[in-house]
């Protein structure tokens, strides 16, 4: 093991000793909000601390019996003996893998709730209908997971797809899960509005965006504009004609975002208030990756809602994934929410880009 990630470790394992002790001092453990940070960094040292263990322990074992080895003579002892050797170097080198991955830069978006907004694309309602079978897809998953979804705003089609829908997903973990699920998702199959049969071409575009806390997000009240409207759509006389939807401008960016989901005014301005945080602390983001010298371009890609970075070909049963190159010939179950391994081949793509960058 390089000395650097040895010395790296030692620190991660002495730094949870530090803080198991800390968390002993009734003074600590009365502080609620110390006590909190202590125990998230705890949950996040425990993992690291527990695989180095291990590693020491094969470490030495591996150093035991190469002395063994060095100076054993009878044939069968030195068989069983190099065996152990062999055992414990492998588990070594593995465990080291494990470590470096442990030990890479974690998103702190990660454990946040996650806005995902579906536009259609390209392909007029065929688009639209695709962006209504991409929130299914979505809803289904999130189902699966266990995690809450609640639709923010939508803005529905006659043949029952959307134009634009926004939803929200709440479950810790829930960014990490749909993070790299922003650009544009492409669709190649016999639309329903087509009578002879014909291959079509569609798209829709989604963007994932980190729910934003409101510690991070100051936004003065002057820098708004809020306008009331009537709600379209299907919903019933209520919603039709009394001015419950809200429009929120934000005036130095020309953001709009709107909500007309709900039959209550102020609720449909709380909801439109969580995406306008949400989407300025995205572009937030991105002006300071921009700025970073020798911005990472991972394998997964910008997540840039102008990147084409998925297929799904009714026709050959196929969905394949243009950034990593892989194509999963069970379209069905995918579209009906079973999106792990999928999901899985991506955060492994983007663990290896960032374990070579920090190779180089």
């Amino acid at each position: 093991m390089e000395k650097s990630l040895y010395d790296r470790l030692c620190a991660a394992a002495q730094r949870r000793k530090d803080i198991e002790a800390e968390l002993c001092d009734p003074a600590v453990a009365s502080d609620i909000q110390t006590s909190t940070k202590l125990m998230q960094e705890l949950s996040r040292l425990s993992p690291v601390a527990e695989k180095f263990e291990q590693w020491q322990s094969n470490d030495e074992t591996v150093r035991e019996t190469e002395a063994l080895l060095a100076d054993t003579i009878d044939k069968d002892f030195r068989a069983l003996v190099f065996e152990e050797h062999e055992t414990a170097l492998a588990a070594c080198e593995a465990l080291e893998q494990e470590l470096k991955v442990l030990l890479l830069p974690r998103d702190p978006n990660d454990d946040r709730n996650v806005i995902i907004e579906i536009r259609a694309g390209t392909g007029g309602e065929e688009g639209a209908l695709f962006a209504g079978t991409l929130l299914r897809m979505y809803s289904m998953y999130a189902q699966s997971k266990g995690y809450r979804t609640e639709i923010l705003n939508a803005t529905p089609t006659e043949l029952g797809g959307y134009k634009e829908v926004t939803m929200m997903v709440s479950a810790v973990g829930a960014y990490s899960r749909f993070k790299f699920e922003s650009g544009v998702h492409r669709v190649q199959r016999v639309p329903e509005t087509e009578t002879q049969g014909r291959i079509h071409t569609s798209a829709a575009t989604v963007a994932v965006l980190p729910e934003a806390e409101d510690v991070e997000i100051d936004i003065n009240p002057t820098d708004l504009q809020i306008d009331t409207f009537r709600a379209g759509g299907a919903g019933g006389q209520h919603i039709n004609k009394t001015e419950s939807a809200i429009r929120i401008t934000h005036l130095p960016t020309g953001l709009v975002v709107e909500c007309q989901d709900e039959r209550s005014q102020y609720k449909n301005k709380d909801k439109a208030m969580k995406v306008l945080k949400s989407r300025l602390l995205e572009n937030e983001r991105r002006k300071q990756a921009e700025k970073q010298a020798g911005e990472r371009r991972g394998m997964v890609g910008s997540g840039d809602r102008s990147e084409k970075i998925r297929t799904y070909n009714y026709h050959q049963y196929r969905v394949t994934d243009h950034r990593i190159g892989l194509t999963l010939y069970k379209i069905e179950s995918i579209l009906n929410g079973d999106m792990d391994e999928l999901i899985d081949a991506l955060i492994t793509a983007d663990t290896a880009a960032k374990l070579a960058e920090n190779a180089e």
